[in-house]
């Protein structure tokens, strides 16, 4: 039970797609690649079928843990979320007490985290600082470089 994670509808979707992509073009393309090799001749010292069935082992390996994800994965359903705090899939809008500076963050799986896009993960220091946290509320995080103070500006779905 403890492989359970919580997904996005748009995050589980992604993780469906790259399954059925692996499944269904990548086994092919390495089946051919180890079809050509084991052609070629003798096994014992065809280095193609060995780089062949490696990268054959390491896909499977690859689809096995994402079966299992999407075997235990879970979805959100964004409307039983409460919209008064900065809970998973919130989108909140910080201000850094110290510079003023405005940041603007969307709290998701860890799996789904980009930082470039704004989609920081839940297990962040940042989100775990201001979850459970109201507009108005300050949350002191500790980073490397000191103590950190972000005041919860905007709360958003």
């Amino acid at each position: 039970m403890s492989d359970i994670q919580f997904f996005s509808k748009e995050g589980l979707a992604s993780i469906k797609e790259e399954l059925n992509h692996l499944t269904t073009v990548e086994r092919l393309s390495i089946s051919k690649q180890i079809a050509e090799a084991r052609d070629k001749g003798d096994l014992s010292e065809n280095a193609e079928y060995d780089a062949a069935k490696e990268a054959q082992g390491l896909l499977e390996l690859k689809i096995s843990k994402l079966q299992k994800i999407v075997q235990n994965a879970r979805l959100l359903d964004e409307s039983k979320i409460d919209a008064s705090k900065a809970l998973l899939l919130s989108k909140v809008t910080l201000v850094n007490k110290a510079t003023g500076k405005e940041m603007v963050y969307t709290i998701v799986p860890e799996k789904e985290a980009d930082f470039k896009l704004g989609k920081i993960s839940v297990g962040s220091p940042i989100a775990k600082g201001i979850l459970g946290k109201s507009v108005g509320d300050i949350a002191e995080i500790q980073v490397p470089a000191g103590l950190l103070q972000l005041e919860l500006i905007k709360i958003e779905r």
